[in-house]
């Protein structure tokens, strides 16, 4: 596939790992816009330097100045993957106009299915390892294999505040789906499947 493509679903739908084989396989660049804001903020650049009165003050960054971060870093570049990116319609309609959209690939996943598998995780305090009692089970029963310590479930991974993450995805989500739709560029792929066949049937779609 030539262009430009856009990941969007739910926390727990997968994105991260998809994005990374994607971008493996198919020569993509993997952009991540928590990651280009970490990484303008870290090396003070005056895009950054302007983020971060915003982030210290608990505020959200303003769509113009995450769109002039994306832009710097997808110049000149033929196959980006923008994985969580676009969040706002006006971060969507702002990317037209420097680096339009092949294809959409929305990885839909049910509410019910985004608590269970978010709540499974568990993390070793130690030394940060993280498991999922799902799909990555430990070895011992909630111990760290390399520390042995007991796993815990972080406060962002409990059912009560995953809910509350998926209804402010959803608010934020719908409309996005829906002007990508419009647009002829929307391919929506049922991310309870195994990951393979999410794979197989992203792949089937980007041909």
């Amino acid at each position: 596939m030539s262009g430009h493509l856009v990941l969007l679903g739910p926390p727990g739908a997968g994105k991260g790992t998809l994005a990374k084989r994607l971008s493996q396989e198919l020569g993509f660049l993997h952009l991540s816009t928590g990651d280009v804001l970490r990484a303008e903020v870290a090396q003070g650049t005056e895009l950054g330097r302007q983020a971060k009165e915003y982030m210290d003050r608990g505020e959200l960054v303003p769509d113009e100045l995450i769109l002039a971060m994306v832009r710097s870093r997808v110049a000149g570049e033929k196959k980006v993957l923008f994985d969580g990116f676009p969040r706002t319609l006006a971060q969507a309609r702002g990317l037209e106009e420097f680096a339009p959209v092949s294809r959409v690939v929305f990885l839909s996943l049910a509410r019910e299915e985004v608590i269970r598998r978010l709540s499974s995780r568990r993390v070793c305090l130690q030394c940060g390892a993280l498991y999922n009692l799902l799909t990555q089970r430990p070895r011992e029963d909630e111990r760290c294999d390399h520390c042995g310590v007991k796993l815990v479930q972080r406060d962002d991974d409990k059912p009560e505040v995953i809910a509350r993450r998926y209804d402010v995805y959803e608010r934020e989500s719908a409309p996005l789906v829906d002007f990508y739709r419009a647009r002829g560029l929307l391919v929506e792929v049922d991310a309870s499947l195994p990951p393979e066949e999410v794979y197989q049937r992203v792949r089937r779609a980007l041909s």
